[in-house]
């Protein structure tokens, strides 16, 4: 039987993004499925007190350099030369995060996580612009209107704001986020971790 690898996501977090695009070869290699969920990185910090790498580690001398190391290690090990950092950051993802929903909803969820990454991680879009956001969908062949019509849907709303309060319940502080039944694991640099548990 195959095991699930759950894995919370925010297209805010550039380590999401790298995390998403490395997954394959791991998913494959244990036959997992992978089931994203879709939280607001902002709500998550909010309710547990945490606060952004660059924010948090500013003053500790050496730490936000070797954070650059490390991303720079994890791109060299997965070949994801495609990766630029968004001139843009930080872009509010609430936009965004709506629109998962509402892709999901739409049976498009996977098409459009990745069309976001793109714009978001890769072409270095201004993905809270409303219009930015629905050209950028449209362009890729997603129905761009629709999809920002529907972010402002109520239960789009909620849905997102019941994923990001089950989260935190759940004892995630930020993203990535991956869960194995009931282990947690955070951070790109656990996927070994996650290996294991997952062959167990």
């Amino acid at each position: 039987m195959s095991k699930e690898l759950q894995f919370v996501f925010d297209f805010g977090s550039p380590n999401a993004y790298l995390c998403y695009k490395a997954l394959p070869s791991l998913l494959e290699r244990t036959q997992a499925k992978l089931t994203v969920i879709p939280c607001l990185l902002g709500g998550i910090f909010k309710s547990t007190g945490n606060q952004p790498p660059m924010m948090a580690f500013q003053s500790v001398k050496g730490k936000l350099e070797y954070d650059q190391l490390e991303i720079q290690r994890f791109i060299k090990k997965y070949e994801l030369s495609d990766f630029s950092f968004n001139p843009h950051f930080p872009v509010n993802t609430l936009l965004l995060m709506r629109g998962v929903i509402a892709a999901q909803n739409a049976g498009v969820m996977e098409q459009y996580l990745e069309v976001g990454m793109s714009c978001m991680w890769e072409q270095g879009l201004k993905m809270d612009d409303p219009e930015v956001f629905a050209e950028a969908m449209t362009a890729a062949g997603l129905d761009g209107q629709s999809l920002l019509e529907s972010t402002a849907d109520p239960e789009v709303k909620a849905k997102l704001m019941e994923n990001t309060a089950n989260a935190v319940e759940r004892g995630c502080f930020g993203i990535p986020t991956f869960y194995v039944g009931d282990e947690m694991f955070f951070g790109k640099e656990r996927f070994a971790q996650i290996e294991e548990e997952l062959m167990r």
